[in-house]
């Protein structure tokens, strides 16, 4: 019966939600915020669950930002991903 538990932190970074969820997630908490009148302990749990889909969304863009750079054209003008440079300094 013990694996009927559910465990409360173990859904972040094992399972992100693609870009445009949590973007769409982060536009709901944004509204929920400017439109109503919260109590100060929901306005504060709405601005960290912000503050994680930020974060994700941030991540995910420079996950794409980085691809987008390691692309090279070939002589015959395809595209193709190059190896990564990890060695930075």
């Amino acid at each position: 019966m013990p694996n009927h538990v559910k465990s409360a932190g173990q859904n972040g970074p094992a399972k992100e939600p693609p870009f445009e969820e949590a973007l769409e997630k982060l536009e709901a908490v944004v509204e929920a915020m400017e439109g109503d009148d919260l109590p100060l302990e929901t306005l504060m749990a709405k601005y960290a669950e912000g503050a994680k889909l930020v974060k994700i969304c941030q991540e995910k863009l420079a996950e794409a930002e980085l691809k987008i750079q390691q692309l090279e054209k070939t002589a015959a003008g395809e595209l193709k991903l190059k190896p990564a440079d990890l060695a930075e300094e």
